[in-house]
């Protein structure tokens, strides 16, 4: 089953904003003639940094099966869990610190193995727990 990940307010204000950003003052520095011929390789540096916010903004996302457990995409991030090594799930907080491969706050910090732990920020927290605990009973939902 896939999941797409929640958009909040603040998340995109940030992608957007700096994306516009960097698009703006490229345009307006290309139109007031303020680049030099030898100063275009800039451009493809900043259609770089442009993609990869847009990839991350618009290509994160969960899947759930048994065969591969849990599989993250995060534009260019990427990854699998097994539903078995995940021990624990933490409700509705947000990890500042760690592996983020999510679009919002308040998502579901998963943690897995001994120490280790990924944050997700699932659409709807409510129906990937349904769908995991389905994979997995064991695991420890905490709010």
């Amino acid at each position: 089953m896939k999941f797409d990940s929640k958009k909040d307010i603040l998340f995109s204000l940030i992608i957007l904003g700096t994306n516009t950003f960097l698009v703006g003052i490229t345009i307006i520095g290309i139109a007031k003639g303020e680049m030099e011929k030898d100063e275009y390789w800039t451009l493809i540096l900043i259609l770089a940094v442009v993609g990869l916010l847009f990839w991350l903004y618009f290509g994160t996302h969960y899947e759930l099966n048994k065969k591969n457990g849990l599989i993250y995409k995060s534009g260019p991030f990427n990854g699998k869990i097994s539903v078995d090594r995940i021990t624990e799930i933490v409700k509705g907080k947000t990890l500042w610190v760690g592996f983020r491969p999510a679009t919002s706050r308040k998502g579901l910090i998963v943690k897995y193995d001994k120490y280790n732990e990924i944050y997700i920020s699932p659409k709807t927290n409510e129906s990937f727990i349904e769908k995991i605990l389905e994979l997995n009973g064991h695991i420890k939902i905490t709010e």
